[in-house]
């Protein structure tokens, strides 16, 4: 497979993308190690978006992936309670593992994911804590060409496994707050996509069609760092 390419875009073409998430569908965003601040498309689209919802962590500063996961599945319980159709995760670096391991542990409750610039598993030991198949929900996977924390090959081979659509961010580093996104309007459309992808697959299991997984359409196509 071959991934999407794809520019960085300005902040002021962030109102050209309609961005509308389906009733019954929650957005939790999934910040990586020490949070996502104020500069971080993460925290930007949060503030563009009040009623999406951040997985908070109790230490942004401890990479425990059982942790972690285990306030993703906190954060799914408590958003199904208003969303019956399950959340959409949009995470970042290691929260993007995080997400991951839930999946892994119980994929109930998630619609979908937006994968961003996941760290390197084995880099914090945790390789063996992620799927080792294809995921029962739409996701896609976004690296770019120069992440000094996974090389883009490395994702995009456990975007692979996973099923993953694969998109090809450039130049853009870690996809973080110094990559100087603003609202990073790519992404946003990026999740559009996601969007549509979950209620394609809505429709067809409506009408008795789902035949199983869904299958990926790829096309080819600061003083102390937020990760």
């Amino acid at each position: 497979m071959e991934p999407r390419g794809g520019q960085a875009g300005s902040g002021g073409r962030a109102a050209e993308v309609r961005l509308k998430v389906p009733k019954g569908l929650q957005i939790l965003t999934v910040p990586g190690l020490h949070g996502s601040g104020p500069g971080h498309w993460q925290s930007r689209w949060e503030q563009r978006f009040p009623d999406w919802q951040r997985v908070e962590q109790h230490d942004w500063s401890r990479p425990s992936l059982p942790l972690w996961a285990e306030r993703v599945s906190e954060s799914v319980m408590r958003a199904q309670r208003v969303a019956q159709r399950g959340v959409i995760l949009v995470a970042h670096s290691f929260g993007c593992l995080a997400a991951l391991r839930q999946a892994a542990l119980d994929p109930e409750g998630i619609a979908g994911a937006l994968l961003v610039a996941p760290a390197d598993p084995d880099k914090f030991g945790v390789a063996g804590l992620l799927p080792a198949h294809r995921l029962a929900f739409p996701t896609i996977l976004v690296a770019s060409r120069n992440d000094p924390w996974m090389l883009q090959r490395t994702a995009f081979s456990w975007g692979t496994l996973w099923g993953s659509e694969l998109h090809d961010a450039g130049m853009l580093g870690h996809i973080n707050a110094d990559s100087g996104l603003d609202q990073w309007p790519e992404g946003l459309a990026l999740l559009d996509t996601l969007i549509q992808r979950i209620e394609a697959e809505g429709s067809a299991g409506l009408s008795g069609d789902r035949a199983g997984p869904w299958e990926a359409g790829v096309e080819v196509s600061s003083t102390f760092p937020y990760i």
